[in-house]
């Protein structure tokens, strides 16, 4: 029998900044080519693998993806917060080509190489913490957060581990057991991970006004009455939550539970996957809280797009596991390496953390008029370019999703590319490219207004 045609790829058209910065739509969302390719992916890729807003891109770059019918779309997505410097920003670029000319592998813990121990060195200088640090790379978040709890096992001795209400750790066995959301993270794909355990979170918007004191006192509660200090290897934490609604706990929540787990022996892991770099206007959001996590997790914008992934944490802590006990074949591949050297240097170099501010200046006040004359948007929260609206019955108080549905179908068929989140559904979350400019901040948010108007 003949092997299967193989469809040949055109070379992709040059992308980054140079793309022209507006909204254009040229043809239908989705256009024909797009809903063409979208009948091939139904082909050939399980249904398990979503797509929610199925244009297909072939250019992206500044603040807008082009796809393949011509239309270009303001990305207020970024790819869930991960081209933080712009999608094919030119230093990653170059970056990138250097080493695939030079190699594209070796394995770090067969043949080590310098990109893996600079990326190291730097994330040990910029995370929350004047003590001595190490750090170890993997290739996604939830890998990156499995690993953390190893190392957090394996320096206590203990086996629980607690995550809170509403949290999102990723995909895998352990993470999803971590994961609070069931559709569609959880539902039907247990037995999940023993000895995990979950917390109440600081919701202000929905627990009555506790203060951080008040609502961590409640998690401790849960923490000392149901799991016991002895037992617990490690609390792991988003310092704001992505997945579960973007919601940013009292002030004080998380240093009183830091402060309980320093003296219980437990090791506290703050999951930054989706809020470092840059994003929250400080390189890590820990920074706002003023607390230093013991192992940090990151991930999404740490390589201008390119898989990695880090826990970088108390030299004491991430040195117990013994040799061989961390790595992959593909962790801290020299590729990345190199894309994580550009992007940081672009988060330092070109004003990336104040431009994170200017941001939530242009969005919160776009975002507070429309709530003042729209009462079905409950709630308006965030920092920096990681803010979102949460969607309500005005009457009740009752989360809308539907309402949110409709709204970014419509932003979608508009030209905006926009993300839901939240445990019920109707949070809408902005997480735009730090290179998007004022003029398509505001065009997008004329888009999400008209698109709340309409629905």
């Amino acid at each position: 029998m003949a092997p299967p045609a193989t469809a040949s790829i055109p070379a992709p058209p040059l992308g980054g900044p140079g793309l022209p910065q507006r909204r254009e739509l040229v043809t239908e969302i989705p256009g024909p080519r797009s809903r063409e390719l979208h009948a091939r992916k139904l082909a050939a890729v399980p249904d398990g693998v979503g797509v929610s807003l199925p244009v297909y891109v072939e250019a992206a770059g500044g603040g807008v993806l082009r796809d393949v019918d011509g239309n270009t779309l303001i990305d207020f997505g970024s790819g869930i917060a991960v081209t933080g410097v712009g999608n094919s920003a030119p230093a990653v670029v170059e970056a990138v080509q250097q080493q695939v000319a030079a190699f594209t592998h070796t394995c770090f813990t067969i043949t080590g190489y310098e990109g893996y121990v600079a990326v190291a060195e730097a994330l040990n200088e910029l995370t929350p913490g004047s003590f001595d640090k190490r750090t170890a790379l993997f290739n996604s978040g939830a890998e990156a957060v499995e690993n953390a709890i190893k190392i957090a096992r394996h320096h206590t001795g203990k086996q629980a581990v607690v995550a809170f209400d509403h949290a999102y750790h990723g995909r895998t066995n352990l993470t999803m057991a971590l994961t609070a959301k069931s559709m569609p993270y959880k539902s039907g794909f247990g037995p999940f991970a023993p000895e995990v355990y979950r917390a109440p979170l600081s919701y202000p918007y929905r627990d009555g006004g506790l203060s951080g004191a008040e609502a961590a006192a409640n998690a401790i509660t849960v923490l000392e009455k149901q799991i016991g200090a002895a037992n617990l290897a490690a609390l792991v934490i988003e310092p704001i939550q992505g997945e579960g609604g973007f919601i940013v706990p009292a002030p004080g929540f998380l240093a009183a539970l830091l402060e309980w787990a320093r003296a219980n022996d437990v090791v506290f892991i703050a999951d930054e996957v989706q809020t470092g770099f840059a994003r929250t206007g400080a390189f890590f959001a820990s920074e706002h809280e003023g607390i230093e996590p013991d192992l940090i997790v990151t991930a999404k914008g740490i390589a201008g797009g390119l898989p990695l992934s880090a826990v970088t944490g108390r030299a004491d802590i991430m040195n117990s596991a013994h040799a061989g006990g961390l790595g992959g074949t593909y962790t801290g591949n020299p590729i990345a390496c190199a894309a994580a050297l550009a992007t940081i240097e672009s988060y330092r170099s070109e004003g990336l953390l104040e431009r994170a501010r200017e941001l939530e200046t242009v969005f919160r006040t776009e975002l507070e008029a429309l709530a003042a004359a729209d009462p079905r948007i409950g709630d308006i929260r965030g920092r920096g370019a990681m803010l979102a609206i949460e969607l309500v019955d005005p009457e009740t108080g009752a989360p809308d999703a539907g309402l949110t549905a409709r709204v970014i179908a419509a932003s979608h068929a508009q030209g905006l590319v926009l993300l839901g989140c939240g445990t019920f559904g109707n949070v809408i979350r902005f997480l735009p490219p730090l290179t998007l400019s004022d003029e398509l901040a505001l065009d997008g948010l004329g888009v999400l207004r008209d698109a709340l108007a309409a629905s």
